[in-house]
């Protein structure tokens, strides 16, 4: 069963997955796929052909702008921004009112389990690694490696996560739920914490 909230806009456009939960005055645009479980809380934006996976999480007034996706299991923190133009402009050097033909869209793709904390924003042409983590009030303007953990402006790694969230020891271990992980792949590539 999927819940809308009646202050909700939802395009007749828009594919919502059974067991999706959509709350008070959310906007969901055009041609966007919502999967299986997901929750969208008060005042989320949602921009036209945004991919949204299963069991994702949209905190109250995160904005998701058309170019981004997002694979199961993501979580977006209240306040989150992602964004698609890297060179905003209102006009064109002539003066004229830019069109929707006028720009290039940026992509962005939030890969499976990440986290996106509260306040933060992700500027286009961005991949955020699977189970990555971005700190509240972190402008990320790079790729940011799987299991990563990022903070600032710009967004720095300054360590990795474990799947279930808490920080990883420098032995790559989790002393939360005891889970071992070999990240020297990322090391090796120059993503050290």
């Amino acid at each position: 069963m999927i819940r809308i909230h009646p202050t909700a806009e939802l395009s007749t456009r828009a594919t919502v997955g059974d067991g999706s939960q959509i709350w008070h005055q959310a906007q969901v645009r055009e041609d966007v796929t919502i999967g299986r479980n997901c929750v969208l809380g008060k005042g989320v934006y949602v921009d036209f052909g945004v991919r949204i996976g299963d069991n994702c999480k949209l905190q109250n007034g995160a904005f998701v702008y058309h170019g981004a996706t997002l694979e199961d299991g993501v979580f977006v923190g209240p306040g989150a921004l992602l964004t698609n133009d890297k060179m905003p402009r209102a006009i064109n050097p002539d003066g004229t009112l830019k069109s929707v033909d006028d720009w290039d869209v940026g992509e962005i793709l939030v890969r499976r389990g990440a986290s996106l904390g509260a306040g933060c924003i992700v500027l286009p042409g961005v991949v955020i690694g699977e189970f990555a983590m971005v700190a509240a009030g972190a402008v990320v303007t790079h790729d940011v490696p799987d299991q990563a953990l990022v903070m600032g402006a710009p967004a720095r790694q300054v360590g990795y996560v474990c799947v279930c969230g808490h920080r990883l020891t420098l032995e790559y271990k989790c002393n939360a739920c005891q889970r071992q992980f070999d990240l020297t792949p990322h090391i090796q590539e120059g993503n050290s914490p």
